[in-house]
């Protein structure tokens, strides 16, 4: 079995490779996110909320009449506003962590 001896310069060849590399994963992946934030849709109809929160169209309906997520209508279809539900979501947080003073 032969021996392969690396060099130096083959070693900053590689090195320049995989920083290389690693810079088009990461552009590549910084792309897929964006890309996946441009097609997250603004607004959203019942059946979608429904499914997003885990809840049935009961609650879905009392939450609408208590006020608790706004909503607009337009001919018989409503819809949600994706902020409006991620405000839900947020402000029923339970157990925030919080900072302990020392």
């Amino acid at each position: 079995m032969a021996a392969n001896i690396i060099t130096q310069e083959d070693l900053d060849q590689f090195k320049v490779e995989l920083f290389s590399e690693l810079k088009n994963l990461f552009s590549l992946q910084k792309e897929v996110k964006q890309e996946n934030e441009i097609q997250q849709p603004k607004w959203l109809k019942s059946y979608q909320v429904q499914r997003l929160l885990g809840i049935s169209p009961g609650t879905l309906q009392n939450l609408r009449i208590n006020g608790t997520l706004p909503y607009t209508k337009i001919g018989g279809i409503i819809l949600y506003s994706q902020d409006d539900i991620n405000k839900l979501i947020n402000g029923n947080m339970r157990n925030p962590l919080q900072h302990e003073k020392i």
